[in-house]
C-alpha cells in the first residue's frame, strides 16, 4: 500500500449550508473558526480582535451576543469584518431576532431553550428573512434537566437525543440550514457522542472539545478528540477551545487540519527536538522561525533538522530544507525543492531560510496564476 493510501481520509457526507458566503458540509473545505473574548458592544476592540483573526486565516468568527448592546454593535461589527460573524445566544428569543436584523450570518442556539412555540418561530422566520443559518449547539454542561433526570448524568445518549430534539423542532418550521455540534469537556464523552450524532443526522456537524483547557493541555486534549473524529471522517467545521487569544485556536485548529492532510495553510515545519548532535540551537531557532513566518499564509514545507541522522533524508520530502552539521562546524546544508543546493553559515540562518520561505511562497503563488517563477538561491 502507498504512503498515500495510508492518509486517505473518507468524509461523512452531509448536506451542505452556507454561513453568509462560506459553504459548510458536502465537499466544501472543513473550515476553521474562533470566538472573540472582547465585550460585543464595544464594537471597536471586537472589530479590531476580528482584524488578528482574519489575519491568522479563521474562516469564521462567533461571538456572544449577551445583552442588547452586544446586538446593536452587530450591525457596525458584521458590516467590518471581512468574514462571516456568528451570534451566540442563549435563552433570550429577542436577541435572536436583534442579530439577525443587524447581519448576523449564523445564529448558535437551542430552539427549545428559547421559549414557546411562538418565539421559536419568530426567530426562524427572522433567520430565514435575514439569510441567517444556525448552529444547534448541544453541551454536557449544559444539558436540559428532563434529560439529566432520566439519563443520570451527561451521556452520549443525551446529548444526541438533545441535538435530536433542536433538530425537529427547526425542521417541523421548515428550516433546514442548520449545523449541529455536541461538544463536552471530556474528549470520551464528546467523541462518543458526534460519532452516534454522525450516524442519526445528515446535516453538517461542528466539532470541538469544550472548555479544553490552556494553550497546552487544551491543544492535546483538542487535537486527540478531534484527530480521532477527523480521522474517521466526521466533522465539517472546527473550533479549537482554549484559554488563550482566539489568534491561537485558529493556529492550532490549521495545524490540527494539516496534520490530518485535510487541510493546508502557511509553512508546515519539520523539526527535531535536538540532541547533542546538533550543529545549532535547533529549539530557539524553530522557535524564531514560527514567529518569523506567521505572515506566510501560502501552503509549504520546511525541515530544520539539528544534524545529518535525520536530516538529509527529512529534507528530500520538503519544499526547503536546513540540515546542520557535516563537513565544516557553524555551517550546514540548504535544500532547494528536496535536493542539496548549498552550504550556509549558521549565523545567517534565521534571515536566510524567512527570505527563502518569502520566494518560495511568490513562486507557488505565480504558478497558481500561471506565471512561473523558479525558485532562487538566495545567496
Amino acid at each position: 500500500m502507498s504512503v498515500r493510501a495510508y492518509r486517505d481520509i473518507h468524509r461523512r457526507k452531509s448536506r451542505q449550508i452556507m454561513v453568509g458566503k462560506v459553504p459548510v458540509g458536502g465537499d466544501a473545505p472543513i473550515t476553521v473558526q474562533t470566538m472573540t473574548n472582547t465585550i460585543t458592544g464595544d464594537a471597536r476592540a471586537t472589530i479590531d480582535q476580528i482584524r488578528r483573526i482574519e489575519d491568522a486565516g479563521a474562516d469564521i468568527v462567533r461571538v456572544s451576543c449577551p445583552d442588547e448592546d452586544a446586538t446593536k454593535a452587530m450591525k457596525a461589527i458584521t458590516k467590518a469584518a471581512a468574514i462571516p460573524v456568528v451570534a451566540d445566544i442563549h435563552f433570550h428569543y429577542k436577541r435572536a431576532i436583534e442579530a439577525a436584523v443587524n447581519g448576523a450570518a449564523c445564529l448558535r442556539i437551542n430552539p427549545g431553550n428559547i421559549g414557546n412555540a411562538q418565539r421559536v418561530r419568530e426567530v426562524v422566520q427572522a433567520a430565514k428573512d435575514h439569510g441567517c443559518s444556525m448552529r444547534i449547539g448541544v453541551n454536557a454542561g449544559s444539558l436540559e434537566p428532563e434529560l439529566l433526570e432520566r439519563y443520570g448524568e451527561p451521556c452520549p445518549e443525551a446529548m444526541v437525543e438533545s441535538a435530536l430534539n433542536h433538530a425537529k423542532i427547526l425542521d417541523d418550521l421548515d428550516f433546514r440550514e442548520y449545523k449541529v455540534s455536541v461538544k463536552a469537556s471530556d474528549p470520551f464523552l464528546a467523541v462518543a457522542a458526534y460519532q452516534a450524532l454522525s450516524e442519526a443526522i445528515d446535516c453538517p456537524i461542528h466539532l470541538g472539545i469544550t472548555e479544553a483547557g490552556g494553550m497546552i493541555s487544551g491543544t492535546v486534549k483538542s487535537s486527540i478528540g478531534m484527530g480521532m473524529l477527523l480521522w474517521s471522517g466526521i466533522g465539517d467545521t472546527i473550533r479549537v477551545s482554549l484559554s488563550a487569544d482566539p489568534v491561537e485556536e485558529v493556529r492550532v485548529g490549521f495545524d490540527i487540519l494539516k496534520s490530518l492532510n485535510l487541510r493546508h495553510r502557511g509553512v508546515n515545519i519539520i523539526s527535531c527536538p535536538s540532541c547533542a548532535r546538533q550543529g545549532f540551537n535547533v529549539i530557539e531557532t524553530v522557535k524564531t522561525l514560527e514567529d518569523r513566518l506567521k505572515h506566510i499564509s501560502t501552503p509549504m514545507s520546511l525541515s530544520i533538522i539539528g544534524c545529518v541522522v535525520n536530516g538529509p533524508g527529512e529534507a528530500r520530502e520538503t519544499d526547503l530544507g536546513f540540515t546542520g552539521g557535516g563537513a565544516g562546524k557553524g555551517h550546514g546544508q540548504i535544500y532547494l525543492n528536496g535536493t542539496p543546493s548549498y552550504r550556509l553559515d549558521n549565523q545567517n540562518l534565521v534571515d536566510h531560510i524567512v527570505e527563502l520561505c518569502e520566494k518560495k511562497a511568490a513562486e507557488i503563488e505565480a504558478q497558481r496564476n500561471g506565471t512561473p517563477e523558479p525558485l532562487e538561491a538566495a545567496q
